[in-house]
Parts: structure tokens; sequence; C-alpha cells
């Protein structure tokens, strides 16, 4: 039932085979790009370094919000009495 079904008689090949007319010409190679470790390290200097400079300002934001939340209560105890 499954069973693939084969013809009786294959068609044989055909006799002769294609050639193109034109040739596709031969793309010059892209130039090489090297890449030097010095642009790596700098490349991973920099990212250190913006890295360090948003957790700085994270910190930052943070530092401010407690102050803020502190402040705030202080002030208010201040006005009650």
């Amino acid at each position: 039932m499954f069973l693939p079904k084969y013809p009786d008689n294959p068609t044989p090949p055909p006799a002769h085979t294609h050639t193109p007319a034109d040739p596709v010409p031969v793309r010059p190679a892209a130039p090489q790009i090297s890449i030097s470790t010095g642009a790596v390290a700098a490349v991973l200097a920099g990212g250190v370094v913006l890295t360090a400079l948003l957790a700085a300002v994270a910190v930052t934001a943070i530092s401010v919000a407690i102050a803020a939340v502190v402040l705030r209560s202080m002030l208010r105890d201040q006005h009650r009495r």
C-alpha cells in the first residue's frame, strides 16, 4: 500500500551534455580583513569601561533614591511634631 511505484521502462539519460555558451566570469575574491589583537583588546577594554560606567550610574541612582526616601521620612516625622 505504501510502497513506491517504479516505472516499467525508465527513461534513459540524455545522450548529449549541455555546455554553456558564455562561461561565467570569475569574480575576484573579496579583500581579506585582518583583525589585530590590539583592536580586539581595545574593543574589550572599551566594553569593560562602559560596563563599569553603567554600573556606577546604577549604584549612584539607587543611592540617591535611598537618600531621598530617608530624607522624606525624616521631614515627615519633623512635620508631625
